[in-house]
């Protein structure tokens, strides 16, 4: 895909993530992929369908990503967020992952249901992007009048000295064999990836369901397609080929003026589906008054899931307003939502940002964060069931400890209330 001006280039880019995310939001919405809805009924009715729905899409997202890597045409290495950064920022991870899952079982729903939900809409999840764009903003973004961060002021003094120097990059194929760690990946991708199609297939059930396995077909494939178009968008100036991000770095050599330049280039490095920054940068795209200097892959992504998800919530005749149902129910979305933007960003992703485009990188930390955040979902999940079973007699101290015993985390003699 070569491109003989920057402009065409980028707007390529743009419209071509516009159009994938259009699609996701679609079939999101009609299939109703939801990986909170997925923990959810694992935990409370035993049904593993939507799971294995988000698990296809991670074999979907594993196995076309090392295949591609291994064959020249895709670059996670070059990615934006650094997914395979040789800092291992493993309290990041963790800490963002389990305040995202707590944050997203709050308010009902993940990034990217969030925005499907505003496509169908959902008031409340309008309320719920907004509050995360703003968190997610100022996580990485300087408070006015200040250099100051949310990040910095909550987070980077204390957890950045527990980093460890790993001396490569943090995917499974360099660790594993550093020499040759493009066919290691490819390997250990390919191994991974059938583990988790004959997980997901060996259940009849699942087979048997349209929905399920279209919903985690294209989410898997719309990340692979994004992660080879944004390693593949190329520029010719006068014979010699740029990516977006190469271009960038020598645009006072090859642009004649600096009209149509982004505001940053770190955006136009190869990367894929992720909801919570991108929110973040949505917000700052509003608030600088809609300059296309600050359009972004996210803020295409943004805008293409919650214009496919109306879109099909139009033609199903499946729009519907929906708000709070009591203060208890606003003050819940709120707390997650927040929740949310600071887990998100600091976990460098969500449940698709981490949990499909991360792992199909392979990095530790990605896998680190899926576990954090189905771990703080759950735990929620159990902990607002025993207090609604016991009321009064639970305490939150006692829910937390016979929810943890309830996942082999505490010893069962722990416990204060009956399992549920």
């Amino acid at each position: 895909m070569t491109f003989e001006s920057f402009i065409e280039a980028q707007s390529f880019f743009l419209w071509a993530t516009f159009g994938l995310a259009l699609i996701m939001g679609a079939v999101v919405n009609k299939t109703n992929f939801c990986t909170i809805g997925a923990l959810s009924d694992m935990v409370n009715m035993g049904h593993l369908g939507r799971f294995r729905s988000w698990l296809l899409a991670i074999a979907v997202a594993v196995v076309g990503v090392v295949v591609l890597e291994y064959l020249g045409l895709a670059a996670p290495g070059e990615a934006f967020p650094p997914y395979r950064s040789g800092q291992f920022i493993w309290p990041e991870n963790l800490l963002g992952g389990l305040m995202f899952g707590i944050g997203m079982t709050l308010s009902g729903g993940c990034g990217i249901k969030c925005l499907v939900r505003v496509g169908g809409g959902n008031l409340k999840s309008i309320m719920v992007m907004l509050v995360i764009g703003v968190t997610a903003y100022f996580m990485i973004n300087p408070f006015p009048g200040s250099d100051q961060t949310l990040y910095t002021v909550l987070f980077y003094d204390w957890i950045r000295p527990l980093a460890i120097d790993l001396n490569t990059t943090q995917d499974l194929g360099a660790l594993v064999a550093a020499e040759s760690a493009n066919t290691a990946r490819l390997v250990i991708g390919a191994i991974l990836g059938l583990l988790l199609l004959v997980y997901v297939f060996k259940s009849a059930q699942f087979r048997g369901s349209f929905d399920n396995i279209l919903g985690g077909l294209v989410v898997g494939l719309a990340v692979l397609a994004a992660w080879y178009v944004t390693s593949n968008v190329q520029i010719d100036a006068d014979g010699e080929l740029y990516s977006l991000g190469e271009y960038y770095a020598e645009w006072d050599m090859l642009a004649e003026s600096e009209e149509g330049k982004p505001a940053q280039g770190r955006p136009l490095s190869p990367q894929s589906f992720t909801f919570i920054s991108p929110m973040g940068q949505t917000v700052g795209y509003a608030a600088g008054g809609f300059d296309k200097g600050l359009l972004t892959f996210g803020v295409m992504a943004f805008l293409g899931v919650v214009a496919g998800s109306m879109l099909w919530s139009l033609l199903s005749r499946r729009f519907r307003l929906e708000w709070f149902s009591s203060p208890g129910d606003f003050v819940n979305h709120l707390v997650g939502a927040i929740l949310m933007g600071l887990g998100g960003v600091l976990a460098l992703g969500c449940t698709v940002g981490q949990a499909i485009t991360g792992i199909s990188t392979l990095a530790v930390g990605s896998f680190l964060t899926f576990i954090a955040i189905v771990l703080g979902s759950v735990l929620t999940m159990k902990i607002e069931y025993y207090k609604m079973v016991y009321e009064e007699e639970a305490s939150f101290a006692k829910a937390l400890v016979a929810s943890l015993a309830d996942l082999h985390l505490l010893p069962n003699g722990l416990r204060r209330l009956d399992k549920v």
